[in-house]
């Protein structure tokens, strides 16, 4: 239940708008979604049209507690999961974020004007408290130090869900071909979903709590308003009455980005006829800078209801903990039914300044910086934004590009990502790598995903030798006007695309080969395969070492005969697994366990039901002789499995002092590995260690418990 509370406290704190998008958000070739960070972006874009059918991002972010990413999915200890890291302070902060763009279009009317349409999905909460009351909500008050006492003066939590229709215009206001300019803005239709807030209504008037250890209650004081709206809720047959019933705003995004282009003359090349083309596709500036503001404007709610809780009451059995704050104060302090009364709100969108540093290093390899700066605060009724700073260097091509960001976060949180996009799909995180290797637990986590249509511009050139490709035969390799674009390297005659010797000069009649026999072995060079090396004529000319009928440069095994349906590779032990994979080939295993044998549920049953058996002489860690017959038969069962590593666990009863039962367990398991390892099996397989009396597996009340804790168990190390 802990870890319930944990993850439903964490997460309750909503989902607020952050940079989801780290990595792909400076992608050229990004479209669309370019008009989040900066509506500037779409005109001038590598893309003619863009179509975006679903993305969708979120963040989890916080300076309170931090988890392994394992621990996420380790659903079977909870205690695991709640020993993650925290950092209690007077303001600990919570953070957390969707955004999802929904069907979207852009549109390049021309090179200096573009349009797009786009709809989105948000959802956005802030939650700033005590983190000492956070603590004890998760963890309950009972067991906490005595008269414990909590000041919490500014506790702040809102949520707000709504849906943006936004229209933007971009256009490139100037180009002296060096200094390029362009600038767009963003305007959208607010429809707002839902809207809440929670605060201290009084700040010299603060929440407090007070915890008598002694008679586990609780003494608090002070008065908290909640507020919160109608939901809407999507009925398309109330859709037009709930559309218009007043919960609607307007907001507008505005951005302007410079680039420097100093080598304008790489992107304009000549045709064959003269005329002189731009390549639209290609990215011209060397830097590029870009500065936005977003999310100014606001949505008027109509008719909210308000709740006031005068928390001042004393003797509340701290048992009622732990649990959602909202879900206490209507549990203990809502007297009646609620309060009826109603208020209009208007609740302010996190409005953010956005700076973004491009730089083109070479080629296809781009390094960016972007910072996002909310300007809103921690307040009721006001949405903010993550801040975030990241360095993110990215390799860029028109259908691939990818990612891998570092990120600094307003909670103090530093992250390593990793993301992509190929063709219409994209994918990333701005801290699954950092999550995955760290050691210390993660108290930012993001990820987002989309799919989308790209139609990219312009004629390209892909060989660059003057000819756009739509009337060059050989598009790929650079070659003359005078045979439309395609190179003859050997100057026989034959244009390399139909030369089957293109560094021979050879005759039309025999495709540009010269008739001979380089290798001496009887084939003519034009028949021949493995023109430079000798072979017989079942392989085409090629060598067969092995003799198995399959030529060298095919055989996947060449010094081994093999059949032809493993690619002329051995399969020595039959157990499917080839010979170059088989860790163990002379002996028969499992695909999973790399042609070993594995060791079954059933065979670790039987290694612990003989390890159970094995007895000491009291309080020592020498083994008894009776025992020697077992040890034979475990060694006999380990060496069945000479792939797979075991460790030795040695266990013990509570009775007598902790640390001498937890040396006398590690002496135990080290004198039966070493044992096994004194009779045949290898050292490197075996590990050993020591729980002295932590692991029980019945009751030490009883003798018979005792007796069944006072063991040895000898389990596989999955790897």
């Amino acid at each position: 239940m802990k870890k319930i509370a944990l993850t439903l406290i964490v997460l309750s704190f909503g989902f607020a708008k952050g940079q989801t998008q780290i990595g792909f958000h400076s992608d050229n070739y990004n479209g669309v979604h370019g008009l989040i960070l900066n509506p500037a972006n779409i005109v001038d874009s590598r893309l003619k049209i863009d179509a975006n059918l679903f993305s969708a991002g979120a963040v989890i972010s916080n300076d309170y507690y931090g988890v392994k990413f394992g621990q996420l999915f380790d659903a079977q200890d909870e205690d695991n999961f709640m020993d993650g890291r925290r950092s209690l302070s007077e303001y600990n902060r919570f953070t957390t974020s969707l955004d999802g763009l929904g069907p979207s279009v852009m549109f390049n009317i021309d090179r200096n004007h573009a349009i797009a349409i786009s709809t989105r999905q948000r959802s956005l909460t802030n939650t700033s408290m005590n983190g000492l009351l956070a603590e004890s909500m998760i963890d309950g008050f009972i067991g906490q130090s005595n008269f414990l006492a909590i000041q919490e003066d500014n506790i702040v939590h809102n949520t707000h869900k709504w849906n943006e229709y936004g229209v933007t215009y971009a256009t490139v206001f100037q180009n002296d071909q060096e200094h390029f300019f362009k600038a767009g803005i963003t305007l959208k239709l607010l429809q707002g979903i839902e809207s809440s807030y929670l605060t201290v209504i009084d700040p010299s008037d603060p929440l407090s709590v007070q915890y008598n250890e002694f008679a586990e209650t609780l003494t608090t004081r002070g008065t908290l308003e909640y507020v919160t709206t109608e939901n809407f809720t999507g009925d398309l047959d109330k859709f037009t009455d709930e559309f218009f019933s007043g919960n609607t705003g307007f907001g507008i995004d505005l951005g302007v980005i410079y680039e420097w282009r100093p080598n304008q003359e790489d992107y304009t090349f000549t045709a064959k006829d003269g005329k002189k083309y731009i390549n639209e596709d290609k990215n011209k500036y060397l830097l590029k800078v870009g500065l936005s503001v977003t999310d100014i404007g606001s949505i008027n709610y109509k008719e909210a209801i308000t709740e006031t809780y005068d928390v001042t009451l004393s003797g509340i059995p701290a048992n009622l903990f732990p649990g959602r704050l909202r879900d206490v104060l209507d549990g203990i302090y809502l007297e009646g039914a609620p309060s009826d009364e109603r208020i209009d709100i208007k609740t302010v969108l996190p409005t953010a300044i956005h700076a973004n540093i491009d730089w083109n290093v070479k080629k296809h390899w781009y390094v960016n910086l972007n910072t996002d700066i909310g300007v809103t605060g921690y307040k009721e009724n006001t949405g903010k934004i993550l801040n975030t700073v990241s360095l993110t260097p990215r390799f860029e091509k028109k259908w691939f590009s990818v990612y891998s960001p570092l990120l600094y976060d307003g909670h103090r949180n530093f992250s390593w990502g990793a993301g992509f996009r190929a063709g219409p799909v994209y994918a990333g995180s701005g801290s699954i790598i950092s999550n995955l290797v760290s050691s210390r637990g993660s108290n930012h986590i993001d990820l987002y995903a989309g799919v989308k249509f790209p139609l990219f511009k312009g004629q390209t050139d892909t060989d660059k030798d003057g000819i756009i490709d739509i009337v060059d035969d050989c598009p790929d390799v650079p070659g003359p006007k005078e045979s439309n674009g395609c190179p003859d390297s050997d100057g026989d005659g034959v244009l390399d695309k139909d030369d089957e010797c293109v560094d021979d000069p050879g005759p039309v009649e025999n495709n540009g080969c010269p008739w001979g026999d380089t290798d001496g072995d009887g084939i003519f060079d034009n028949e021949d395969e493995c023109v430079n090396e000798a072979g017989p004529k079942e392989t085409n000319g090629c060598p067969d070492r092995d003799a198995d009928g399959i030529a060298d440069k095919v055989d996947e095994c060449p010094d081994a005969a093999g059949p032809p349906e493993t690619n002329g590779c051995p399969d020595t032990d039959g157990d499917t697994v080839l010979d170059k994979d088989d860790q163990c080939p002379q002996v028969a295993g499992t695909v999973a366990n790399n042609g070993c044998p594995e060791v079954t549920p059933e065979v670790q049953k039987t290694l612990n039901d003989y390890a159970k058996t094995i007895l000491f002489d009291t309080g020592r860690a020498s083994i008894k002789d009776e025992s020697i017959a077992v040890l034979r038969s475990i060694i006999a069962i380990l060496n069945e499995y000479p792939n797979s590593k075991f460790v030795v666990e040695g266990h013990t009863d509570s009775v007598g002092r902790e640390t001498t039962n937890q040396r006398l367990s590690d002496s135990r398991a080290n004198a039966i590995k070493d044992y096994l390892t004194a009779n045949g099996v290898d050292q490197f397989r075996l590990s050993s260690r020591g729980y002295g009396e932590a692991k029980p597996i019945a009751s030490n009340r009883t003798r018979k418990g005792r007796a069944q804790n006072r063991r040895v168990e000898i389990n596989l190390v999955k790897e």
